[in-house]
């Protein structure tokens, strides 16, 4: 790595565009200039690549001394794309790569959760590259409806008294940035789970947030007839992933520890 390439300042987000990169952007703004790399530039100063093949990426990190990786949700080979990912960052000369994992990621019931336990083997082995990996539990936002108050219904594919242990995306976010803007001398090697501080259901989720109006109706449906109403736009293998995973977390529930989360924000996770 040479001099001049690891004092850059640069942090490259890749996924940007996506919920969680665009909140990891916004955490990152007032502490490093931020690059945003995405599939399709939409605004001055984005970066498109194409993760698929690789095209792009060098350009796009070059420069910077950090990198923080999610890829696009339930792809169907996560880890080809992190492998892509990681020549490109070691090629551009970048100190740091911090890969969006999960929280369980080696659970073989879950295939998108095993290919996540894959990438992170490549991250160890790859060589080269210092690295942290965050594991995120369950978004409090994937029922953003039901925080803002205007849901009046919710269905779900599993028991709606399976218990998540439900982070909120700006506390991953505010992490990510402090991770990322630390560096590697603090946080290579690091795998940090990153749970809410509370076992919850989505039933409680809705317990918690009634509207003013009334209480949010919380109903079981099955797979098939969530998948009609939600997952029309997903390919056969994303549905299966999913789901697999809707079958897991009926019989298993999904939690994960806050005690490493808390010492990172400096504060209980909300």
């Amino acid at each position: 790595m040479t001099e001049s390439v690891s004092r850059g300042a640069g942090i490259a987000v890749v996924g940007a565009a996506g919920k969680t990169g665009a909140a990891v952007v916004a955490a990152l703004d007032g502490l490093a200039d931020v690059r945003r790399v995405v599939h399709t530039a939409r605004r001055s100063g984005d970066h498109a690549v194409d993760l698929e093949t690789g095209a792009g990426l060098a350009g796009a990190l070059s420069g910077c001394r950090g990198v923080y990786f999610i890829a696009p949700n339930v792809h169907p080979d996560e880890p080809a794309l992190v492998r892509r990912a990681l020549s490109a960052a070691a090629d551009a000369g970048v100190e740091h790569f911090v890969y969006h994992s999960v929280a369980w990621p080696y659970t073989p019931a879950m295939p998108h959760h095993v290919d996540k336990a894959r990438c992170e083997d490549e991250l160890r082995t790859f060589g080269g590259l210092r690295w942290t990996v965050l594991q995120p539990c369950a978004y409090a936002e994937n029922f953003a409806a039901v925080l803002d108050g205007t849901a009046t219904a919710v269905d779900v594919p599993y028991s709606p008294d399976t218990r998540f242990s439900f982070v909120r995306l700006a506390d991953v976010a505010e992490v990510a940035a402090r991770v990322l803007v630390d560096g590697a001398d603090v946080h290579h090697g690091a795998t940090y789970e990153l749970g809410g501080p509370q076992a919850l259901s989505v039933r409680d989720l809705c317990d918690l947030c009634d509207r003013a109006s009334g209480p949010v109706s919380v109903k079981q449906v099955s797979v098939d007839e969530w998948m009609s109403r939600h997952g029309q736009s997903l390919t056969d293998d994303g549905r299966a992933r999913l789901s697999a995973m809707f079958e897991f977390y009926d019989r298993h529930g999904f939690t994960a520890g806050h005690a490493v989360f808390e010492s990172l924000l400096g504060r209980p996770p909300r």
